[in-house]
């Protein structure tokens, strides 16, 4: 059966943590599905910092954009986490870097991902962050990408089944 979760909170609220304790409750054999470019060692050492946490039980998959290419039938699956997917698409590497991104047309692109790869039989854990709760910014490019983050939150969060907030490494469940 088809099963969608959602945790959202702010950098450090412990989001990961409880996925991974979600997912192994489930299953013996969890799928943890990283969707990270590596930008520079600081989030190289991240990315480190997660993998040792978790252990060999797990299968690991990296896929900065094209979930949807991997068959997961009845996995459990941490897709960790939508913002670093959003950012692939955001900032695609054939873009010009002076031009701002269509917000419009890469919103679409990932609802038909995600609609895709959510359309097999599996759950999904999507991990996010909530990055508009810190006001405004005065940088069209950084108001854009929070559009983008919150438009495609909401659109997984009326997909989900169960959505939690995370506050202070505590899960407060919203739906």
């Amino acid at each position: 059966m088809k099963k969608i979760i959602l945790i959202t909170g702010g950098q450090r609220s412990g989001k990961s943590a409880i996925a991974e304790r979600m997912a192994l409750d489930l299953s013996h054999s969890p799928v943890y599905l990283a969707t990270a470019r590596v930008w520079d060692d600081e989030f190289k050492q991240r990315i480190a910092r997660h993998q040792e946490r978790r252990g060999d039980c797990w299968t690991n998959i990296e896929e900065e954009k094209a979930l949807s290419k991997h068959r997961l039938y009845n996995k459990v699956v941490v897709v960790d986490c939508i913002t670093l997917w959003c950012t692939n698409f955001f900032y695609n590497e054939h873009s010009d870097p002076s031009a701002l991104p269509d917000v419009d047309k890469i919103l679409e692109e990932l609802k038909t991902e995600f609609d895709k790869f959510t359309a097999q039989e599996a759950t999904f854990i999507f991990v996010t962050n909530e990055i508009g709760s810190g006001g405004v910014s005065n940088n069209a490019l950084q108001r854009r990408f929070t559009d983008l983050q919150g438009w495609m939150n909401q659109y997984v969060a009326s997909k989900a089944n169960e959505v939690y907030l995370m506050v202070s490494g505590i899960a407060v469940k919203i739906k």
